[in-house]
Parts: structure tokens; sequence; C-alpha cells
């Protein structure tokens, strides 16, 4: 195992992220990805340590890469990058095995304090908020509450089965689109998509996109 792998779509973040990673002597060697492809042929010769992972790569998305990656290299701690009110993406990678998150723009110094911890122990400090739905807390600037990947939680069977259409509509959420991406993905107006949503939060008794997602990665609804 060895160094940081940055993978995100962005030019400018991956440099900036690349920059910020090089000051952190225990990251090193600093590694970067604009695609899970790359991300992956990173991680086939030389294991990381970590990896930080963009919550909005473009196809195969951030929970595909989560799931291959931990194939080729299953003791990379990934941390994914995204905005904290970023729910939908965050609850679903953490439900994928995803050890936390930070900010894309976030600093040497925090970065420097998560890279140690990730070394020293599976656990970091910090005061837990509650995710809804999902089985445990996350640690507000990085990791989840143990190093260890997530228990399976029991399955929510939902009690009226979805459509394929309000199926499809969930995984867009549950991949942190907006309602105008997940309409022009799918040839949808943006109302059409928010019909869609109101009903399979009715059907699933869910209050917003986070709870949804939640409940339908529990229930085997999406992966």
């Amino acid at each position: 195992m060895a160094g940081v792998v940055v993978c995100h779509a962005s030019t400018t973040v991956r440099e900036r992220l690349v920059v910020t990673s090089i000051g952190v002597p225990t990251l090193s060697p600093v590694r970067a990805a604009a695609t899970v492809d790359e991300l992956l042929a990173h991680a086939r010769r030389v294991p990381p340590t970590v990896v930080l992972l963009d919550a909005h790569i473009p196809a195969p998305g951030a929970g595909e890469a989560i799931r291959r990656l931990r194939a080729v290299a299953p003791g990379a701690a990934v941390v994914v990058l995204a905005a904290p009110d970023d729910s939908a993406a965050l609850d679903r990678a953490l439900a994928l095995g995803a050890r936390g998150f930070l900010a894309p723009d976030v600093g040497r110094a925090e970065l420097s304090a998560v890279a140690a911890h990730v070394l020293a122990s599976p656990v970091l400090p910090g005061a837990s908020r509650p995710v809804v739905d999902v089985p445990r807390p996350v640690l507000p600037s990085t990791m989840a509450a143990d190093g260890a990947d997530p228990a399976p939680a029991e399955p929510v069977k939902p009690a009226v089965a979805l459509t394929k259409r309000e199926i499809e509509v969930l995984v867009g959420m549950s991949n942190g689109r907006s309602n105008a991406q997940i309409g022009a993905e799918l040839f949808l107006s943006e109302d059409t998509v928010k019909t869609h949503a109101r009903r399979l939060f009715r059907k699933l008794g869910a209050n917003d996109r986070a709870q949804a997602v939640a409940i339908g990665l529990r229930g085997g609804l999406i992966r």
C-alpha cells in the first residue's frame, strides 16, 4: 500500500488536490486520475493507502468505482469529495464502503490530520451527525465511526413496488444528480421528474432524497 490517488473529473480541482497532497509527507507518492479507469489502473500497479474520490465522477460513477476498487485494492481507504450538504451522494458512498468525506476545497492541515488518522487508527475523533436511515453515524470532517466496512443492514421491503421510471429517478438521485440532470438523462421534463420523485417519496415513506436513497439501498431497489 502506498500513497494517495486523487480521482476527480475537474482538472482544476484535481490539480489543486494534488498540490495539497504533495505537502503531506504521509501521502507520498501522489498520483492523479481523471477517470475511474485511470484510478483502477493506478490501484492495480501499486495499491494506494488513500483514494480521494469525486462523488460525481462520470460513468460508471462513484458507487461503481468503490466496488471495483475494493476488488483490486481492498485495503484502500476511500474518502469521498463532496459538499457537506450533498446528502444523497454522501449517504450512497458511505453505504457502499467509503470511509468518510471531505469538501473538494480541503486544506493541507485537515488533509494531514486525515492522513495521520488513516495510518494510525481506523477511527477519527469528532462528534457524529446522524444520517437519515443509515445504520451508523458519519463524522463531520472525515471518517465514519469505525474503520471497517459497514455491516449490512437488514433489508427494508417497501410496501409498494416502484415503477421502472421511478427506480430510474431514484438511481439518478443516488448518483447525486439534480432533477434537471435526471430529466436530461431520461429525456423527461424537470416537472415530470419532480412528479416521479413525489410519488416514490410517498411510496417509500421518505421525507427527502437522502432518506429515499437510503431506503432504496437497504431495500435492494438500487445498488
